[in-house]
């Protein structure tokens, strides 16, 4: 029985984890506060859900989903992830998680951080591209005509096509946007970067805006994504928007 294990269990941690029970595999569930503060989710998710620490999570897992800020990473379990696929959706936004030098000049990419402080694990940027909302409203089945396709990126090919085999039973087709140092072609403000899976551009744009202001102001983080139903993004699209997106550093997104 195929296991997939979740170090965060926010938003895009549980929509996952659905998408995994519905695909007949088991989850467990992590995060920073500890197994009792997830037992609430996991007797909703049922029975082939269950709590642990994060350790526990990434040795139990097939594959591993991390997700969670970026501040933290090097809390991450080194050892028990050796040898795993890892599927990295963490963003770097400076206004949250602090500046880091290497990542603001563009020397290496939010993932390429990230491997290195995961030695030995084999990992896969996935997932970090799309509104949580969307991963439920946009997930097909296989060889449906509306299916949506998500980018990927690693430097390990077998643990790639693990990844994407994994994220096919979630109910989606992947782009292979090539090698870790690629994966800023999917970063915060690049044009595969949640705009194309929402079906009011607009209104997301206008939200981001007013999230721009308030983040300049120092204000309360108050305003949020529209509640929207998402937008099919085909694997050609996907490739187009891919190669033709410029590199966005830190210092240049609106939302900084």
């Amino acid at each position: 029985m195929a296991t997939l294990g979740f170090i965060g269990s926010g938003n895009i941690g549980t929509k996952l984890a659905r998408r995994a029970i519905a695909a007949g595999i088991d989850v467990v569930l992590s995060n920073s506060r500890g197994p009792e503060t997830l037992a609430d989710t996991v007797a909703e998710l049922g029975e082939r859900a269950r709590a642990a620490t994060p350790e526990e999570a990434a040795r139990a897992g097939d594959w591993v989903v991390v997700s969670i800020p970026l501040a933290p990473y090097r809390q991450l379990p080194a050892a028990a992830l050796a040898g795993k696929v890892v599927l990295d959706t963490i963003n770097y936004y400076p206004f949250r998680d602090g500046d880091f030098a290497e990542l603001d000049s563009g020397k290496i990419t939010t993932s390429e951080l990230v491997q290195r402080h995961l030695v030995g694990a084999k990992l896969i940027k996935a997932f970090n591209n799309i509104n949580d909302g969307h991963i439920p409203a946009l997930a097909r089945p296989t060889d449906a005509a509306d299916r949506s396709a998500l980018p990927i990126a690693g430097d390990d090919p077998e643990a790639k096509a693990s990844a994407a085999a994994l994220i096919d039973r979630l109910g989606f087709d992947t782009v292979d946007a090539g090698p870790l140092a690629e994966s800023w072609r999917f970063e915060p403000e690049t044009a595969a970067y949640v705009v194309p899976y929402f079906a009011d551009t607009e209104g997301l744009r206008a939200a981001m805006a007013k999230m721009a202001e308030e983040i300049r102001s120092g204000r309360p983080f108050q305003t949020r994504p529209p509640a929207d139903p998402g937008a099919p993004l085909s694997a050609d699209r996907l490739r187009a928007l891919l190669a033709e997106t410029p590199r966005v550093l830190p210092a240049d997104r609106v939302m900084r």
